[in-house]
C-alpha cells in the first residue's frame, strides 16, 4: 500500500494552500471536496511544478456515507493515510433558532462527525506509517459564539477532540496537532455571511501563511497551533475575561 496524505476541504483557501504545503515538502497528495474542476485544476499546478500529481475524489462529506466510500475508493488504489488533514468545514451567520435547521445539522455532520470519522477511521495505516493527523479548528473554538452558535460550538468539538488525541495516540506514534486560525480571508466568509469589524485586520494572515503554520505544528507534533501572535495574545486574553462580557462582543460583532 502506497502511503499518501488525505486533504479535505482541498478546493479552496486554507485546503488549497494546505495542499501546496504539502505537496512542497514531497508528500502524495490525495484530494477530496465536492467540487471536482477545482480540485483537478489544483492537482494539474501542483504536477506543473515537478511534484507528482495528486490523486482526486469529488466527494460531498455530509454524507453519512462519505467516509466509508472514501476508504474504499483507497483500498481500491492500492493508496492508506499517513497523514489525515481534516480541513473540511463552513459556517453559517444568524440566530440558531433563525437559520435553516437542516443546514445547521449539515454543518454539524462536516464539522463534527465526518472529522472525527476521517480521524478515528485510519488509526492503524497512520501507526504503520508514524503519521499524524491535523485538525483545522479555529480560534472560535476558544469562545461562545451567538450568532454562530452551531460553527463555534463545532470549532470547539474539533479543538477539544484533538487534543484528547494527541493525548491518546501518542503511544502509537501519531502526531495530533488543532490548527486554530483567526481571521483569513477566504470563500468561507461569503459562505457563512460572516461580516468582520475593520479591527479584525489586525488578526488577518493569508491562507498560505496559516497553511504553513499548520505543517510546521503537525511535524514538530505541537497539540495546538494558533495561528499569528495577534491570535495568540488575544487567545491568552481571553482566559481572563468572563464569557458574559466575550458573549456581548461576539454578538455584536456577528450583528454588524
Amino acid at each position: 500500500m502506497t502511503p499518501i496524505t488525505l486533504i479535505t476541504g482541498a478546493s479552496s483557501g486554507i485546503g488549497t494552500e494546505l495542499a501546496r504545503v504539502f505537496a512542497a515538502h514531497g508528500h502524495a497528495l490525495v484530494l477530496v471536496a465536492r467540487r471536482g474542476d477545482r480540485l483537478n485544476a489544483l492537482a494539474d499546478e501542483i504536477a506543473a511544478s515537478g511534484r507528482p500529481r495528486p490523486a482526486v475524489l469529488p466527494l460531498d462529506l455530509e454524507r453519512r456515507d462519505a467516509v466509508a466510500s472514501l476508504a474504499a475508493e483507497l483500498l481500491a488504489r492500492g493508496l492508506e493515510p499517513e497523514i489525515v488533514v481534516n480541513n473540511a468545514g463552513f459556517g453559517l451567520s444568524g440566530a440558531a433558532a433563525v437559520l435553516d435547521r437542516n443546514e445547521q445539522l449539515g454543518m454539524v455532520d462536516l464539522n463534527v462527525r465526518a472529522m472525527t470519522e476521517l480521524s478515528l477511521t485510519f488509526v492503524d495505516s497512520l501507526a504503520r506509517h508514524r503519521g499524524g493527523i491535523l485538525n483545522v479548528a479555529s480560534i472560535a473554538a476558544f469562545l461562545p459564539g451567538p450568532g454562530m452558535a452551531v460553527y463555534y460550538a463545532s470549532k470547539a468539538f474539533v479543538l477539544s477532540f484533538g487534543e484528547a488525541l494527541h493525548h491518546e495516540l501518542a503511544g502509537r506514534g501519531i502526531k495530533v496537532t488543532a490548527l486554530c486560525p483567526g481571521p483569513v480571508v477566504t470563500e468561507f466568509q461569503a459562505r457563512s455571511g460572516m461580516r468582520l469589524p475593520p479591527a479584525a485586520k489586525l488578526f488577518e494572515l493569508p491562507a498560505a501563511r496559516v497553511a504553513e503554520i499548520g505543517y510546521a505544528a503537525l511535524m514538530r507534533n505541537q497539540r495546538v497551533a494558533i495561528a499569528g501572535i495577534g491570535n495568540k495574545i488575544a487567545v491568552a486574553l481571553m482566559r481572563f475575561v468572563p464569557h458574559a462580557i466575550l458573549m456581548r462582543a461576539v454578538d455584536e460583532r456577528t450583528r454588524n
